[in-house]
Protein backbone atom coordinates (compact mmCIF):
# COMPACT_ATOMS: atom_id res chain seq x y z
CA UNK A 1 0.00 0.00 0.00
CA UNK A 2 1.80 3.20 -0.91
CA UNK A 3 1.59 6.42 1.61
CA UNK A 4 -0.99 8.27 -0.75
CA UNK A 5 -3.57 5.19 -0.02
CA UNK A 6 -2.43 4.96 3.63
CA UNK A 7 -3.18 8.98 3.92
CA UNK A 8 -6.78 8.27 1.92
CA UNK A 9 -7.71 5.92 4.22
CA UNK A 10 -6.76 7.37 7.82
CA UNK A 11 -8.88 10.38 6.55
CA UNK A 12 -11.26 7.89 6.16
CA UNK A 13 -11.29 7.41 9.64
CA UNK A 14 -10.96 10.28 11.06
CA UNK A 15 -14.46 11.35 9.02
CA UNK A 16 -16.12 8.24 10.39
CA UNK A 17 -14.97 9.56 14.39
CA UNK A 18 -16.70 12.85 13.07
CA UNK A 19 -20.04 10.98 11.95
CA UNK A 20 -19.72 9.03 14.94
CA UNK A 21 -19.60 12.57 17.42
CA UNK A 22 -22.10 14.18 15.23
CA UNK A 23 -24.56 10.90 16.29
CA UNK A 24 -24.10 11.08 19.72
CA UNK A 25 -24.31 14.71 19.89
CA UNK A 26 -24.95 16.41 23.05
CA UNK A 27 -26.80 15.20 25.95
CA UNK A 28 -27.42 11.60 24.83
CA UNK A 29 -26.06 8.49 25.60
CA UNK A 30 -23.77 7.23 22.53
CA UNK A 31 -21.36 4.39 22.04
CA UNK A 32 -17.94 6.56 21.36
CA UNK A 33 -15.12 3.96 23.17
CA UNK A 34 -15.96 0.93 21.34
CA UNK A 35 -16.75 2.64 17.91
CA UNK A 36 -13.86 5.11 17.66
CA UNK A 37 -11.82 1.93 18.36
CA UNK A 38 -12.55 0.67 15.08
CA UNK A 39 -12.45 3.47 12.70
CA UNK A 40 -9.45 2.64 10.77
CA UNK A 41 -10.68 -1.15 10.67
CA UNK A 42 -13.73 0.19 8.91
CA UNK A 43 -12.15 1.92 6.68
CA UNK A 44 -9.97 -0.18 5.42
CA UNK A 45 -12.62 -3.28 5.12
CA UNK A 46 -15.47 -0.75 3.49
CA UNK A 47 -13.01 1.57 1.59
CA UNK A 48 -10.37 -0.74 0.29
CA UNK A 49 -10.81 -4.48 1.35
CA UNK A 50 -14.91 -5.37 0.74
CA UNK A 51 -16.83 -5.85 -2.39
CA UNK A 52 -20.16 -3.46 -1.84
CA UNK A 53 -22.23 -1.51 -3.75
CA UNK A 54 -24.95 0.91 -2.83
CA UNK A 55 -26.14 1.00 -6.36
CA UNK A 56 -26.65 -2.56 -5.97
CA UNK A 57 -26.56 -3.64 -2.10
CA UNK A 58 -27.94 -7.24 -2.00
CA UNK A 59 -25.85 -7.99 -4.79
CA UNK A 60 -25.16 -12.17 -4.66
CA UNK A 61 -21.53 -11.60 -5.02
CA UNK A 62 -21.07 -8.86 -2.27
CA UNK A 63 -19.04 -9.71 0.94
CA UNK A 64 -20.59 -9.80 3.97
CA UNK A 65 -19.62 -7.92 7.22
CA UNK A 66 -21.39 -8.32 10.60
CA UNK A 67 -20.40 -6.04 13.54
CA UNK A 68 -21.15 -9.06 16.52
CA UNK A 69 -20.19 -6.01 18.79
CA UNK A 70 -23.42 -4.53 17.57
CA UNK A 71 -23.57 -1.68 20.25
CA UNK A 72 -20.78 -0.02 17.78
CA UNK A 73 -23.58 0.72 15.09
CA UNK A 74 -22.63 4.02 14.73
CA UNK A 75 -18.79 3.35 13.43
CA UNK A 76 -20.74 1.02 10.46
CA UNK A 77 -23.49 3.56 10.10
CA UNK A 78 -20.52 6.33 9.75
CA UNK A 79 -19.31 4.10 6.96
CA UNK A 80 -22.48 2.83 5.10
CA UNK A 81 -22.95 6.80 4.86
CA UNK A 82 -19.91 8.15 3.72
CA UNK A 83 -20.46 5.19 1.07
CA UNK A 84 -24.16 6.87 0.19
CA UNK A 85 -26.00 3.96 1.26
CA UNK A 86 -28.34 6.43 2.54
CA UNK A 87 -28.40 10.36 3.41
CA UNK A 88 -26.55 12.20 5.70
CA UNK A 89 -29.79 13.92 7.48
CA UNK A 90 -29.84 10.20 9.30
CA UNK A 91 -27.08 10.87 10.88
CA UNK A 92 -29.01 13.54 13.47
CA UNK A 93 -31.89 11.18 13.81
CA UNK A 94 -30.02 8.21 15.25
CA UNK A 95 -32.52 6.08 17.75
CA UNK A 96 -35.05 8.48 17.24
CA UNK A 97 -38.78 7.21 16.07
CA UNK A 98 -38.66 8.97 12.62
CA UNK A 99 -35.06 8.05 12.09
CA UNK A 100 -33.01 5.06 9.97
CA UNK A 101 -30.41 4.28 12.27
CA UNK A 102 -31.12 2.52 15.54
CA UNK A 103 -28.75 1.85 18.98
CA UNK A 104 -27.74 -1.94 17.14
CA UNK A 105 -27.58 -3.19 13.70
CA UNK A 106 -31.21 -4.00 11.97
CA UNK A 107 -31.91 -4.71 8.60
CA UNK A 108 -34.14 -2.27 7.63
CA UNK A 109 -30.69 -0.14 7.29
CA UNK A 110 -29.31 -0.30 3.68
CA UNK A 111 -25.89 -2.06 3.74
CA UNK A 112 -26.40 -4.13 7.15
CA UNK A 113 -26.69 -7.93 6.88
CA UNK A 114 -27.51 -9.11 10.12
CA UNK A 115 -29.60 -7.84 13.33
CA UNK A 116 -26.57 -8.06 15.82
CA UNK A 117 -25.62 -6.65 19.58
CA UNK A 118 -26.83 -10.15 22.05
CA UNK A 119 -23.02 -10.95 22.31
CA UNK A 120 -22.17 -14.05 21.12
CA UNK A 121 -24.28 -14.62 17.79
CA UNK A 122 -22.49 -12.47 15.24
CA UNK A 123 -19.96 -15.98 14.38
CA UNK A 124 -22.70 -18.15 14.35
CA UNK A 125 -24.58 -16.37 12.07
CA UNK A 126 -20.84 -15.95 9.94
CA UNK A 127 -20.48 -19.35 10.03
CA UNK A 128 -23.91 -19.84 8.30
CA UNK A 129 -23.39 -17.55 5.90
CA UNK A 130 -19.74 -18.92 4.73
CA UNK A 131 -21.09 -22.12 5.08
CA UNK A 132 -24.06 -21.33 2.61
CA UNK A 133 -21.42 -19.26 0.39
CA UNK A 134 -19.30 -22.37 -0.20
CA UNK A 135 -22.17 -24.37 -0.96
CA UNK A 136 -23.81 -22.06 -3.74
CA UNK A 137 -19.58 -21.69 -4.97
CA UNK A 138 -20.29 -18.22 -4.40
CA UNK A 139 -16.79 -16.70 -4.06
CA UNK A 140 -17.95 -13.86 -1.21
CA UNK A 141 -16.23 -13.53 1.89
CA UNK A 142 -17.29 -12.88 5.15
CA UNK A 143 -15.88 -10.68 7.79
CA UNK A 144 -17.20 -10.79 11.47
CA UNK A 145 -16.00 -8.11 13.74
CA UNK A 146 -16.26 -9.04 17.87
CA UNK A 147 -15.29 -7.27 20.83
CA UNK A 148 -12.89 -8.58 23.55
CA UNK A 149 -15.35 -8.75 26.34
CA UNK A 150 -17.76 -10.82 24.20
CA UNK A 151 -15.00 -13.58 24.29
CA UNK A 152 -16.57 -14.88 27.40
CA UNK A 153 -19.69 -16.13 25.97
CA UNK A 154 -20.15 -19.45 25.45
CA UNK A 155 -21.73 -19.66 21.58
CA UNK A 156 -18.94 -18.10 20.24
CA UNK A 157 -16.60 -20.54 21.31
CA UNK A 158 -19.12 -23.16 19.55
CA UNK A 159 -18.76 -20.86 16.57
CA UNK A 160 -14.73 -21.29 16.71
CA UNK A 161 -14.73 -24.90 16.85
CA UNK A 162 -17.52 -25.07 13.90
CA UNK A 163 -15.67 -22.39 12.06
CA UNK A 164 -12.66 -24.36 12.20
CA UNK A 165 -14.66 -28.22 11.62
CA UNK A 166 -16.19 -27.21 8.62
CA UNK A 167 -12.76 -25.55 7.10
CA UNK A 168 -14.13 -21.89 6.42
CA UNK A 169 -11.11 -20.38 4.91
CA UNK A 170 -13.84 -17.69 3.54
CA UNK A 171 -14.58 -16.70 6.94
CA UNK A 172 -12.22 -13.88 8.70
CA UNK A 173 -13.19 -12.73 12.11
CA UNK A 174 -11.57 -9.86 14.29
CA UNK A 175 -11.53 -9.19 17.81
CA UNK A 176 -11.63 -5.66 18.70
CA UNK A 177 -9.01 -6.29 21.17
CA UNK A 178 -9.59 -2.48 23.19
CA UNK A 179 -9.39 -4.01 26.61
CA UNK A 180 -12.25 -2.27 28.59
CA UNK A 181 -15.30 -3.39 28.23
CA UNK A 182 -19.10 -1.80 29.54
CA UNK A 183 -18.05 -1.11 33.20
CA UNK A 184 -14.15 -1.56 33.52
CA UNK A 185 -10.92 -3.16 32.25
CA UNK A 186 -12.05 -6.60 30.94
CA UNK A 187 -9.25 -8.30 32.53
CA UNK A 188 -10.68 -7.51 36.04
CA UNK A 189 -14.54 -8.59 35.08
CA UNK A 190 -13.54 -11.85 33.03
CA UNK A 191 -9.85 -12.41 32.34
CA UNK A 192 -9.68 -14.45 29.64
CA UNK A 193 -5.61 -14.27 28.71
CA UNK A 194 -3.55 -15.58 26.07
CA UNK A 195 -6.55 -14.58 23.60
CA UNK A 196 -4.14 -15.60 20.35
CA UNK A 197 -3.21 -19.19 21.81
CA UNK A 198 -6.70 -20.00 22.35
CA UNK A 199 -8.12 -19.61 19.01
CA UNK A 200 -5.19 -21.10 17.78
CA UNK A 201 -5.53 -24.30 19.75
CA UNK A 202 -9.63 -24.08 18.25
CA UNK A 203 -8.28 -24.08 14.32
CA UNK A 204 -8.04 -20.98 13.57
CA UNK A 205 -5.09 -18.69 11.78
CA UNK A 206 -4.55 -16.35 14.11
CA UNK A 207 -2.19 -12.79 13.59
CA UNK A 208 -2.50 -9.46 15.52
CA UNK A 209 -2.34 -6.05 13.67
CA UNK A 210 -1.74 -2.49 15.26
CA UNK A 211 -5.84 -1.67 15.21
CA UNK A 212 -4.81 2.05 14.00
CA UNK A 213 -2.23 1.41 11.11
CA UNK A 214 -4.31 1.41 8.12
CA UNK A 215 -1.29 -0.40 6.37
CA UNK A 216 -1.07 -3.02 9.29
CA UNK A 217 -4.48 -3.73 9.17
CA UNK A 218 -4.91 -4.10 5.50
CA UNK A 219 -1.93 -6.10 4.83
CA UNK A 220 -3.64 -8.46 7.74
CA UNK A 221 -6.67 -9.17 6.16
CA UNK A 222 -4.65 -9.59 2.68
CA UNK A 223 -2.81 -12.81 4.90
CA UNK A 224 -6.02 -13.80 6.14
CA UNK A 225 -7.42 -14.13 2.90
CA UNK A 226 -4.49 -15.95 1.72
CA UNK A 227 -5.03 -18.94 4.41
CA UNK A 228 -6.50 -22.17 2.80
CA UNK A 229 -8.11 -24.67 4.54
CA UNK A 230 -9.02 -23.21 7.91
CA UNK A 231 -10.65 -19.68 9.50
CA UNK A 232 -8.37 -16.53 10.10
CA UNK A 233 -8.62 -14.26 13.05
CA UNK A 234 -7.15 -10.83 13.42
CA UNK A 235 -6.09 -9.58 17.07
CA UNK A 236 -6.86 -6.17 16.80
CA UNK A 237 -4.64 -4.31 19.28
CA UNK A 238 -6.58 -1.15 19.96
CA UNK A 239 -7.49 1.72 22.22
CA UNK A 240 -10.77 2.68 23.75
CA UNK A 241 -11.91 6.04 22.47
CA UNK A 242 -9.16 6.49 20.11
CA UNK A 243 -9.14 10.05 19.26
CA UNK A 244 -10.64 11.86 22.28
CA UNK A 245 -7.90 12.75 24.89
CA UNK A 246 -10.26 12.28 27.48
CA UNK A 247 -12.32 9.65 26.49
CA UNK A 248 -9.36 7.18 25.91
CA UNK A 249 -8.57 4.39 27.92
CA UNK A 250 -11.63 4.53 29.98
CA UNK A 251 -15.16 2.70 30.43
CA UNK A 252 -16.89 5.96 31.02
CA UNK A 253 -17.38 6.69 27.22
CA UNK A 254 -18.37 3.06 26.39
CA UNK A 255 -21.74 4.62 26.52
CA UNK A 256 -21.78 7.86 27.79
CA UNK A 257 -22.56 11.00 27.09
CA UNK A 258 -21.00 14.52 26.27
CA UNK A 259 -21.66 17.56 27.62
CA UNK A 260 -21.10 20.63 25.85
CA UNK A 261 -18.03 21.61 26.80
CA UNK A 262 -17.02 17.99 26.14
CA UNK A 263 -18.48 17.96 22.76
CA UNK A 264 -16.66 20.78 21.74
CA UNK A 265 -13.55 19.58 22.70
CA UNK A 266 -14.10 16.14 21.28
CA UNK A 267 -14.97 18.01 18.06
CA UNK A 268 -12.12 20.11 18.30
CA UNK A 269 -9.30 17.09 18.79
CA UNK A 270 -11.16 15.63 15.59
CA UNK A 271 -10.61 18.32 13.96
CA UNK A 272 -6.86 18.60 14.28
CA UNK A 273 -6.63 14.40 13.23
CA UNK A 274 -8.23 15.41 9.92
CA UNK A 275 -5.85 18.59 9.35
CA UNK A 276 -2.65 16.57 10.10
CA UNK A 277 -3.10 14.22 7.29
Amino acid sequence: MNETKIRELQGIANQLRCNVLEMIGVGKAGHWGGSSSLAETMAVLYFHTMRVDRHNPKNPERDRLLLSKGHAALIQYAALCELGYFSREELTKVKSLNGLLQGHPDLTIPGIEAVTGSLGQGLSLGVGMSLALRLDKNPARVFVIMGDGEQSEGQLWEAAMAAANFKLDNLTAFIDWNKIQATGRTDDIFSIPALDKKWSAFGWEVLTVDGHNVASIADGIEKAKAVKGKPALIVLDTIKGKGVSFAENTATYHNGMFDEAKFAQAAKELAALKEAI
